[in-house]
């Protein structure tokens, strides 16, 4: 699978990487093994989890594997913190004692001394933003962390950040396919000037763009489950629609799967450094790793700019 620098940094990673948003909810710790191996096997290095993700579960499950199924020097660990879940709420606190507390807590299950990128799961309108790089800045000067970035922050919010930080912000992970085109509106454009880059989550449109929910919701689909349907619901009518036929329609004229012309899509813009897929089983993540990610032609990249845009 590629490298790709991160940004103007000297980070590398995979061009995907392993979301592990299901681990410990949706994908058991069997499952994950399977998933973590799979994904190692086919050259993959970097998995993405946060805190948040199961309340701490999906870190646990991943530190129990982290030694056993690979070795930590051949991942690329990437968590995030600023969000939290507590009975059923949620709650956002980027304060310098609850990220640093949240590193640590992090740390211990994952089992390893540090993190190759550690972000800032959101923007908090309530804690001064220079406190929150702060903490970033310790986590770096300590070896807790080895780079350090953001979340789902917009332009604006991206550059203040970089221009306040002592430390270089290698990333911004926020949502991006065809299917959600805003990041290029300020995003990629600050991105782009402040030398960070961009690592995308939700490149398959929400699982939209596999195609499998064309003219029905499957009753195995996150958009058929109570706890995930609001998540996907939004793009599966409408303007989406029409984007997923006309990307369809490409991959039926380039022999190809739709999951491989969106995921090529992504991987080919401006600044994207990776995409983080959450495949919640195995069979889901052989057939992303199954795709070619080889650059569209022009004629088939233009049409779907078009008619997505």
């Amino acid at each position: 699978m590629e490298q790709r620098f991160v940004g103007t940094s000297g980070l590398r990673v995979s061009a995907l990487a392993l979301g592990t948003m299901a681990w410990g909810s949706e994908t058991d710790a069997d499952c994950a093994r399977e998933l973590l191996r799979t994904f190692m096997d086919a050259g993959g290095t970097t998995v993405d989890t946060a805190m948040s993700y199961g309340e701490g579960r999906s870190e646990a499950i991943l530190g129990e594997l982290i030694g056993d199924v690979v070795p930590r020097s051949d991942v690329v660990l990437v968590s995030k913190a600023g969000i939290s879940h507590r009975g059923g709420k949620r709650m956002v606190d980027t304060s310098r004692r609850a990220m640093l507390a949240s590193l640590d807590a992090t740390l211990a299950r994952l089992g390893t001394d540090h993190l190759d990128l550690w972000l800032v799961h959101t923007w908090d309108e309530n804690v001064p933003l220079e406190e929150t790089l702060s903490a970033l800045e310790l986590a770096v000067s300590t070896g807790r962390a080895r780079y350090a970035g953001v979340s789902n922050y917009s332009g604006w919010q991206l550059a203040r950040a970089a221009t306040l930080s002592d430390t270089a912000l290698v990333a911004n992970q926020v949502e991006y396919s065809l299917l959600a085109r805003g990041m290029e509106r300020e995003v990629q454009p600050a991105a782009d000037h402040v030398g960070t880059g961009v690592l995308c989550w939700a490149p398959l449109g929400r699982g939209v763009l596999t195609g499998k929910y064309r003219g029905q919701i499957p009753a195995d689909s996150r958009g058929a489950s109570e706890a995930m349907g609001a998540y996907v619901e939004p793009y599966l009518k409408g303007r989406p629609t029409r984007v997923t036929e006309a990307l369809l329609t490409a991959a039926k004229g380039l022999g190809r799967s739709p999951l491989d012309v969106a995921l090529s899509w992504v991987l080919d813009q401006h600044t994207v450094a990776g995409a983080v897929v959450g495949p919640r089983t195995t069979d889901q993540l052989e057939q992303i790793l199954g795709s070619s990610l080889a650059p569209l032609p022009d004629q088939i990249a233009t049409v779907l700019d078009e008619v997505s845009g």
